[in-house]
């Protein structure tokens, strides 16, 4: 019987701004997180992220590479991020040519166990829990369902 190949999660290569708290465990590598931000316990974000400053990412949410997040935000537990929108009818399998960025504005409040696809969301946006956002969401406004419609 074999043995696993065994890899440590943590805090690696990251460029952390003034103030900022991780409530451990947490596995962040190779992104930057700006002033005043709180990341709470079992928390992924990956390379290439940008937190901006004041924003709260609460436990369990997963933040891909290639998202960037503006200041003053707020993801809720369980949030997920997508950067594979499966363009070839299933997962891109290692060929990041396939991949798209995310790119949240400021003062978005993103819900519990919402989904976040490959899109852009603009300022002042609230998505509610569980939504899942298909669509670019170029007004302010709330947020909610499969697919993501704007209620007010």
């Amino acid at each position: 019987m074999g043995e696993p190949r065994r890899l440590q999660s943590g805090i690696v290569d990251v460029d952390f701004g003034e103030g900022v708290t991780v409530i451990e465990p947490a596995n962040i590598y190779g992104c930057k997180i700006a002033d005043n931000v709180f990341v709470g316990p079992f928390v992924e974000i990956q390379k290439d992220v940008t937190i901006g400053a004041r924003t709260r990412i609460q436990s369990h949410a997963f933040i891909c590479e290639l998202v960037t997040i503006g200041e003053d935000c707020f993801i809720s537990h369980g949030a997920m991020f997508i950067n594979d929108p499966f363009k070839i009818g299933g997962p891109a399998r290692g060929d990041k040519s396939q991949w798209a960025e995310t790119k949240i504005g400021d003062r978005v409040s993103i819900g519990t166990n919402a989904t976040i696809m490959p899109v852009s969301i603009c300022d002042d946006v609230v998505i509610g829990a569980g939504a899942v956002v298909t669509k670019d969401i170029t007004e302010a406004g709330t947020y909610a369902g499969n697919p993501a419609r704007r209620l007010s």
